[in-house]
């Protein structure tokens, strides 16, 4: 009689779920401080949420972007990368040689095209790059996402709450909502798990009520949070934060 000892699954099949916990977001906007709160916890950090949230960049109806959050991480000392997937702010040839200078095809660009939401967008990848903070163009996909999880890095996403959801399209400025005059909303939530059986990853949302239940956590198909991670580019959004210590940030590490 013989005992055979099988060899572990390779790491990134195996199931990752990362102890990330969210408080609900204060008001309808304050998604995306309340999302970086979350991703300060994680590491150790217990700075309170009303100061994460009072010095965040907003636009004038609510709201921010993501490298507004990747800008307030980087002066905490954090490491930054975005790895983005807007096409309105950033042509994909600027990814594709080596030494181009994206600051500087930003600043030509700003030069061109007026609209207010990629002038506000602009500054931001601006002060996000002047900061130290790293730009990825890479093809999104469950294998980078499960490839960043199996790092134990959380990740924090721009996309599109009207897809993720499934709900009606958002009208006025209560956000009422309406099939017909609404128009697509954007929402900052976390990813923090992996389940390589029913491939799904496990979304830690800061807004209640959402469509899942009472739990700020649900499992969800990887299909639908790469969708609607892309649509995100309707308003601005459709990236992925990945938020981490310094090496010499003593105390804060998983």
């Amino acid at each position: 009689m013989s005992t055979q000892i099988s060899a572990p699954p390779p790491a990134r099949s195996r199931a990752v779920r990362l102890p990330v916990k969210t408080l609900p977001q204060p008001d309808e906007t304050t998604c995306g401080p309340t999302c970086l709160h979350a991703i300060y916890a994680y590491w150790g950090d217990e700075e309170p949420l009303d100061r994460v949230v009072a010095r965040m960049w907003r636009m004038q109806r609510g709201g921010t972007f993501a490298v507004y959050l990747g800008c307030d991480a980087l002066r905490k000392g954090y490491r930054a990368r975005i790895y983005t997937y807007n096409l309105t702010v950033f042509d994909p040839t600027w990814f594709g040689r080596p030494k181009v200078d994206i600051a500087e095809k930003l600043s030509r660009q700003r030069e061109i095209k007026t609209e207010e939401s990629l002038q506000h967008a602009t500054a931001g990848y601006l002060e996000f790059l002047r900061l130290g903070g790293r730009l990825r163009f890479a093809d999104l996909s469950q294998y980078l996402i499960r490839g960043i999880l199996h790092c134990r890095l959380p990740i924090l996403t721009g996309l599109s709450s009207t897809y993720l959801y499934r709900t009606a399209r958002e009208f006025g400025s209560d956000d009422v909502p309406d099939d017909i005059y609404g128009l697509p909303a954007g929402h900052f939530v976390v990813i923090a798990g992996w389940d390589p059986r029913r491939r799904r990853v496990l979304v830690v949302d800061p807004y209640q009520p959402n469509p899942y239940g009472t739990s700020h956590e649900y499992w969800i198909a990887i299909d639908r949070v790469v969708a609607a991670v892309l649509l995100g580019i309707v308003t601005h959004d459709a990236n992925l934060l990945v938020v981490y210590p310094r090496p010499d940030m003593a105390g804060k590490s998983r």
